[in-house]
């Protein structure tokens, strides 16, 4: 997967994840597969539970099904999957 702003538009849930960083120290390290994901948190199945992590407050790592590592900042994400398709994201890098 070629790594651009189109990443960001992609479907998350089924994905494994990390919490690298947080501003909720509890967070981070928290890995797993995504399950669910609404306007302002994922729902990640962590060691056989659900861990609900606010997207605002988290840095994530995104490994897609290629072997992609991604970095992604939640302020980035927050918002409905659904509206994050037609939102147009400029450049970061």
């Amino acid at each position: 997967m070629k790594v651009t702003p189109d990443v960001i538009r992609s479907e998350f849930i089924g994905n494994e994840v990390k919490v690298a960083k947080s501003r909720h120290p509890n967070y981070v390290g928290i890995c797993g597969k995504i399950i669910d994901e609404t306007r302002n948190t994922f729902t990640v199945s962590h060691e056989g539970k659900r861990k609900i992590v606010v997207k605002n407050s988290a840095v994530f790592h995104f490994r897609f099904s290629d072997g992609t590592t991604v970095e992604i900042k939640g302020e980035l994400l927050v918002g409905r999957p659904e509206d994050r398709l037609k939102r147009h994201i400029r450049r970061l890098w």
